[in-house]
C-alpha cells in the first residue's frame, strides 16, 4: 500500500519501522471549547486509516496528546470565571463524548500535557545542553538558525521567513524563535530550572511522542494548518534532541473544512461545533460525508452536501436489508453463483486497491456504490444462494467496519420521523415532565433515547 508523505510531496511504499508494528500520533485537542467540525473530519479520517491498517494486518498503536495547558485555556477561564483546570477538564470530557458520537473509536491513549511536566523540562534541558535553545529573562527559546533544515516539511526558507518576521520579544536571539518555557510567576505554573513558569505549545508533542515512541516513529498526522509553524517546530525539537532524522517517516494531513464555500469562523456566523451538527444529524451521516471526500482535499460542508450523504448511505443500508432478507429464503444452491462470486471478488479488489493507494474512500466508495447497482440489477433475473448472499453480507460488514459505518443494523436517529416531528414532540413532553418536578420519569426519557444514539443536554 501507499501514502502520500507530505515532507517528499509524493506517494510512498509504506514500510513500517517495526515489521507490523506502526505507531502512530496526531495532534490533539487545545480544551478551552467545544470541538468544532473541522476537527471532527481530521479524527474521522485518521480513526479510518487506523482501522484500515488494522484490516491489513498491522498492530496499529495511536496516541492524541490533549493540549491541557495554554493560553488560549488561561484567558477564556478568565473570560467565564472558572478554574483553568477544572475548564480544561470539562472540555476534554465533551471531546471525548464528541469522539465517540462520531464513531471515533480508534484512539488508544489521550496524553495530558499537564501529566508530562518532567519529560518536558528534560527535553529542554538536552536541547539547552546541545546549544539548541538559550535562556533569557522571558523563557527558554529555541534557536531557529541553529537547526539548518527548519522548514523542510513546509518547504519555507528561514532567511525569507525573517524578512517578514517582527521580534516582539525583544530578549529573542532572532524573530523566529520560539518559547520552550514560559516565565511566569502566575497560576497555573509549575517549577523549572529556569523558575516558574509553563511549558511552551510545541515541546509537549515531542515531549510525550519521545516517552512513549521515542525518538523516531512510523506516522505523524494532524490539519494542513499545523505544517507551519507547529510541526516544523516539532521536527526541530525532536531533531536536535536526539541527533536522528527522520523524526517521522511518514508526515499526514488533512485538507480543510469549509462551510458553504467559506472558512469557517465564528466572525462569518458559520463556526459549526460538533454538538451543534448533532443536534439535528445523525453522526454517521456525518462520518459517511467526510469519508466521501479524499482525506487530503478540502472539503465543503452544507445542508445539501449532507443530505446527499444520507441518501447515499441510506442506499447502501437498504441494499444490505434486502440482501439479508433474499439470504433468508435463498436455496443452498444456485447456477447463478459464478456470475455473483466473480462480481464480488471484482468489485472487492476494485474497493481494497483504492483503500492502498493512499486510503482514497471517494474512489472506494464509488466501487461500492457501483456494486449496489450491479446487485440490483442482477436481482431482477437471477437467484444466488443463500452462501453467496451472506458472502456479501460479510462484504458489506467489512466495508462497513473499515470506514466506520454501521450496516448490521439500521440507526434509529437517521429515520426521517424520528429527526423531525416526533423527536420534537418527545423532547416537549419531557420538558413539561421537568418543569413538573418529574425528574425520575424524565430521566428515563433521555436514558432511552441515549441508547437510540440520541444525546439530549439539559441547560
Amino acid at each position: 500500500m501507499n501514502i502520500y508523505n507530505t515532507m517528499s510531496r509524493k506517494k510512498e511504499q509504506f514500510k513500517p519501522m517495526n515489521d507490523k508494528r506502526v505507531k502512530l500520533f496526531v495532534c490533539g485537542p487545545t480544551v478551552y471549547d467545544d470541538a468544532h467540525i473541522g476537527h471532527a473530519r481530521t479524527y474521522i479520517s485518521f480513526d479510518m486509516i487506523k482501522r484500515y491498517l488494522e484490516y491489513k494486518g498491522f498492530a496499529v498503536f495511536y496516541m492524541q496528546n490533549v493540549t491541557d495547558i495554554d493560553d488560549k485555556i488561561i484567558n477564556r477561564s478568565a473570560e467565564v470565571g472558572a478554574d483553568p483546570e477544572k475548564l480544561a477538564r470539562k472540555f476534554e470530557k465533551r471531546y471525548l463524548e464528541d469522539m465517540k458520537a462520531v464513531g471515533v473509536e480508534g484512539v488508544n491513549f489521550f496524553a495530558r500535557a499537564t501529566d508530562h511536566v518532567p519529560e518536558i523540562i528534560s527535553q529542554i534541558e538536552t536541547l539547552i545542553e546541545k546549544g539548541f535553545a538559550y535562556e533569557t529573562e522571558t523563557g527558554v527559546y529555541f534557536d531557529e538558525a541553529k537547526f539548518p533544515d527548519f522548514g523542510k516539511l513546509s518547504r519555507r526558507n528561514l532567511e525569507d521567513l525573517n524578512v517578514h518576521r517582527v521580534n516582539i520579544d525583544l530578549t529573542k536571539k532572532n524573530p523566529g524563535d520560539f518559547a520552550l518555557w514560559k516565565k511566569r510567576d502566575e497560576e497555573p505554573l509549575w517549577d523549572s530550572p529556569w523558575g516558574t513558569g509553563r511549558p511552551g505549545w510545541h515541546i509537549e508533542d515531542t515531549a510525550i511522542t519521545e516517552e512513549y515512541f521515542g525518538p523516531q516513529y512510523d506516522i505523524h498526522g494532524g490539519g494542513l494548518d499545523l505544517i507551519f509553524p507547529h510541526h516544523e517546530a516539532e521536527i526541530a525539537q525532536m531533531e536536535s534532541a536526539s541527533g536522528k532524522s527522520p523524526m517521522v517517516r511518514y508526515w499526514m494531513h488533512t485538507g480543510f473544512l469549509n462551510v458553504s464555500g467559506e472558512k469557517m469562523s465564528k466572525s462569518l456566523g458559520n463556526f459549526i461545533t460538533i454538538r451543534d451538527l448533532l443536534e439535528d444529524h445523525d453522526p454517521q451521516v456525518f462520518r459517511f460525508f467526510v469519508l466521501s471526500t479524499h482525506y487530503r482535499s478540502p472539503i465543503d460542508f452544507s445542508e445539501k452536501t449532507l443530505e446527499q450523504a444520507a441518501k447515499s448511505l441510506k442506499r447502501i443500508q437498504k441494499t444490505v436489508e434486502k440482501v439479508n432478507e433474499l439470504a433468508d429464503s435463498a436455496a443452498d444452491n444456485s447456477e447463478d453463483d459464478a456470475y455473483f462470486t466473480e462480481l464480488l471478488e471484482n468489485y472487492r479488489t476494485k474497493f481494497l486497491e483504492s483503500m492502498d493507494n493512499d486510503f482514497n474512500t471517494p474512489k472506494a466508495l464509488s466501487h461500492v456504490f457501483n456494486f449496489v447497482k450491479e446487485l440490483n440489477k442482477s436481482f431482477e433475473d437471477k437467484n444466488p444462494s443463500e452462501k453467496i448472499l451472506k458472502d456479501i453480507v460479510a462484504f458489506f460488514y467489512e466495508f462497513g467496519e473499515i470506514m466506520g459505518f454501521d450496516l448490521a443494523g439500521k440507526s434509529v436517529a437517521s429515520d426521517e420521523y424520528l429527526s423531525g416531528e416526533l423527536l420534537d414532540i418527545i423532547k416537549d413532553i419531557r420538558q413539561k415532565l421537568r418543569e413538573k418536578k418529574e425528574w425520575e420519569l424524565s430521566d428515563d426519557i433521555r436514558s432511552k433515547l441515549t441508547d437510540l444514539g440520541i444525546d439530549i443536554e439539559d441547560n
